[in-house]
């Protein structure tokens, strides 16, 4: 066997390890009620059952839309604020903007439950408390700083000389970012807005301190309440979280080409 083999195998077995809690989990997900406690326990869901995703489609849809809802959000916040952030410190390259990254770079070490303390005092105070539209703005305060980091890096190096040309032909600033600078930074935009839906969906401190008590709630709250309610339906639970695993699973896998250039945040190659 080559040392390649070798390194191959090991690989392998690597990912196995690590890809097993997905695979257990989707195995308990069919397993019947009555198979749980079985020993040996059962490798295949050979009679399985679809009881648990059912049990998901009855009561853990709203928690899946709000998700949704809070997830959609949380990105278009997130690129409001941090695409121009961006923008102006890679290109217009404002007094102070040296040490605005660092500060960005700083405020994506604080601890969330730090952060979830603070907005919990600010939002019982405003009136926001358990809203679905303070948790979308608790939620990007943790994708905005990656977001003008990558945005930052990625367009620092676009050529001067597209703007140049841009401001000559008579745009704006404003109108050299919109329909210039963006339409060249998809790599970084699609990115940032993975990992921002990606925060948001599988956001628990905040959701428990922020949203505890609202009408909506995410699904990682859902899970939460599920396991409490029904400790002994385990088929029903591993299911939720294979639904919920679901939409994270197939972003990653249709955005990976872009997250790959966007956190390389090299030369433009459209």
């Amino acid at each position: 066997m080559t040392k390649q083999h070798a390194k191959t195998g090991l690989g392998l077995i690597f990912t196995a390890i690590m890809l097993f809690p997905v695979y257990w989990m989707i195995n308990v997900s069919l397993t019947k009620d009555t198979d749980m406690r079985a020993d040996p326990p059962h490798l295949l869901p050979f009679d399985g059952t679809l009881e648990g995703y059912r049990a998901v489609i009855d009561q853990q849809m709203p928690y899946l839309g709000t998700s949704l809802f809070i997830g959609l959000g949380t990105v278009v916040l997130t690129l409001l604020i941090s695409a121009p952030a961006g923008f102006a410190l890679a290109k217009l390259r404002p007094k102070g903007g040296g040490a605005l990254s660092f500060v960005l770079l700083i405020a994506q070490m604080i601890p969330g439950i730090i952060m979830a303390m603070g907005f919990y005092a600010i939002y019982l105070r405003l009136g926001v408390l358990n809203t679905v539209g303070g948790l979308i703005l608790a939620d990007s305060t943790i994708a905005v700083p990656f977001g003008v980091l990558i945005f930052t890096a990625f367009m620092s190096g676009i050529p001067d000389e597209l703007i140049n040309a841009a401001l000559i032909d008579g745009a704006s600033k404003w109108r050299t970012f919109v329909s210039v600078i963006l339409p060249i930074s998809r790599n970084a935009v699609v990115t940032v807005s993975l990992f921002a839906f990606l925060w948001a969906w599988s956001d628990f401190v905040f959701a428990t301190t922020l949203d505890g008590g609202g009408d909506a709630q995410p699904i990682t709250l859902g899970i939460y309440h599920y396991i409490g309610n029904n400790n002994q339906q385990w088929n029903a639970i591993m299911a939720t979280a294979v639904v919920a695993s679901i939409p994270a699973t197939l972003l990653l896998i249709l955005a990976q080409r872009y997250v790959a250039a966007g956190v390389t945040a090299g030369a433009i190659k459209d």
